[in-house]
């Protein structure tokens, strides 16, 4: 049997099947609040029989969404075809990590996702750095705390700002150009983006480290960190599958309370 594990994030949702502790298959559709149950049922059926797999097998799904109006969709397009009801994360669930702070129920489940999976695979003090439509560096201190959380403009939505204000600059494809001393439109524009995220991950982790008073590992995840994480050296790990795996295991936390 296997699980489904799906991420409901601002512009893609992402869904990868586990057979048992092994990610299996992972596909993407981009995040809409207007598709239909019978729609988003259809896309995961369709893409799971492409990669070659059996949907009856699924017997299980857990759900992180940042998108609320895109989970009664989900959810009853899930219940429909795998007849099992997903289980969303949320701050009430066993996640492994103590979150701390006037308001837990706040706190977004990808942010839970991913620090209980830094924490559960890569011990802690650990940072994780989302490197997503926004750029989310979460800490885990020693004894599990989930206690501090920045967030700035991801690569894409500085982008979209830049263009959006800037009538006359066109659209570019977001990587980092062979030199910073741009002498074109389109290089300056990759050089102001790349370069400045490139910096601004280097100084967020070091003042991190000055105020925690603690040398802790730095490990990222996200779209965009590829394009980030060959040109600098301040980050552990990558991990890709991070939040994915942060599902499967918050899942075999709970699983009895849901069978």
């Amino acid at each position: 049997m296997a699980l489904l594990a799906i991420d409901i994030g601002n512009t893609t949702t992402e869904f990868v099947v586990f057979a048992g502790q092994t990610p299996s298959e992972r596909f993407k559709m981009i995040t809409k609040e207007s598709r239909t149950p019978d729609e988003i049922a259809l896309f995961i059926s369709q893409m799971a029989s492409l990669r070659g797999v059996n949907i009856t097998d699924v017997n299980a799904c857990i759900i992180s969404s940042v998108v609320p109006e895109a989970n009664s969709p989900l959810q009853n397009a899930v219940s429909d075809l795998l007849k099992t009801n997903p289980v969303f994360v949320s701050h009430e669930l066993d996640t492994g990590i103590s979150l701390i702070g006037p308001n837990p129920e706040q706190i977004g489940a990808d942010r839970i996702v991913d620090a209980s999976a830094a924490m559960a695979l890569y011990g802690c003090p650990i940072v994780v750095v989302n490197f997503g439509t926004a750029t989310r560096y979460d800490y885990v201190n020693a004894d599990g705390v989930f206690c501090a959380a920045i967030t700035s403009p991801g690569l894409q939505a500085c982008a979209e700002a830049l263009f959006g204000k800037a009538s006359l600059l066109p659209l570019v494809k977001i990587e980092k150009p062979p030199t910073i001393m741009a002498s074109d439109t389109i290089t300056s524009i990759q050089a102001g983006l790349v370069y400045a995220h490139i910096g601004q991950t280097e100084y967020i982790l070091k003042e991190m480290r000055k105020e925690a008073g603690v040398d802790f590992k730095a490990v990222a995840c996200g779209g965009y960190a590829d394009t980030i994480l060959p040109h600098t050296g301040c980050i552990d790990i990558h991990d890709p599958l991070l939040s994915m795996k942060g599902l499967r295991l918050i899942y075999e936390r709970n699983k009895e309370k849901f069978l």
